[in-house]
C-alpha cells in the first residue's frame, strides 16, 4: 500500500554514503562507526555493572563483540539503527558508545542510546557526545524527531539527557522490563529547531 505522506527521509538517504564520524564543537569528541579492532573495548564494557543494569542486551563474548560490530554496519546499510563509538579524538580511546535506535524514515524519528566506560563517567562525555549525535541526526541528516527514554531510577542519564537539550515529555508507566522488574521510563526529545 503507498504512503500518503511524503518520507521525511527517502529510503537510501543514509545507506548511500558510508556511516560518517561526527566531531564535537570544539573537537574533542570523535563519534566513528565501531571498528572489528574495537571488540575486546566493547567486551569489557559489558562487564560494568552499570551498562549491565540499564541495557537490556549484553555481550558476553568476544565472538558476541564481533558479531555485534557487524550487526551495526548491517544496520546502517539497512538503515534501522546506526552505531557510534565515542572516542577522543587526540588519541582515539573509545570512551563510550552513542546509537540511533528504531530509525523510522518515513517519519523521520529515531531513538537515542548511549553509555560511557567507568573512567570517563561524570566528564561531561555523555551530553557532549548525544548533542553531537542530535545535532547530526536532526541538522545534516534530517531526522524530525529524536527521542530518549530512560528508567525513571536512572537519574544520571536524566541529566545526560536534559544537559544535551531534551525536553522531558512525560513518564511513560510500567513500560521497560529490566531484571528486577517493570520500571517506568522517562521520554525525552528533541525536534528540528529546538535550541
Amino acid at each position: 500500500m503507498p504512503l500518503a505522506i511524503t518520507p521525511a527521509l527517502p529510503a537510501g538517504a543514509l545507506s548511500a554514503t558510508p556511516q560518517p564520524s561526527l566531531r564535537s564543537p570544539g573537537g574533542e569528541l570523535l563519534l566513528r562507526p565501531w571498528e572489528t579492532a574495537d571488540a575486546p573495548v566493547l567486551r569489557a564494557a559489558y562487564e560494568d555493572e552499570a551498562i549491565r543494569r540499564w541495557h537490556m542486551h549484553h555481550v558476553t563474548s568476544p565472538a558476541e563483540a564481533r558479531e555485534w560490530i557487524a550487526a551495526s554496519h548491517r544496520s546502517w546499510q539497512q538503515e534501522r539503527d546506526a552505531q557510534w563509538a565515542i572516542t577522543r579524538a587526540s588519541d582515539g580511546e573509545i570512551l563510550g558508545r552513542a546509537g540511533l535506535r528504531r530509525m523510522d524514515l518515513d517519519h523521520g524519528e529515531a531513538e537515542c542510546a548511549y553509555w560511557v566506560l567507568p573512567p570517563a563517567r561524570g566528564t561531561g562525555i555523555a551530553p557532549r557526545a548525544l548533542a553531537t549525535l542530535a545535532a547530526w541526526a536532526l541538522d545534516e541528516a534530517g531526522f524530525h524527531r529524536l527521542e530518549l527514554a530512560h528508567s525513571t531510577a536512572n537519574e544520571p542519564s536524566c541529566r545526560v539527557a536534559t544537559k544535551s537539550g531534551f525536553t522531558l515529555e512525560g513518564t511513560r508507566r510500567s513500560a521497560h522490563l529490566q531484571q528486577d522488574g517493570w520500571h517506568d521510563m522517562h521520554l525525552h526529545a528533541r525536534v528540528q529547531g529546538d535550541v
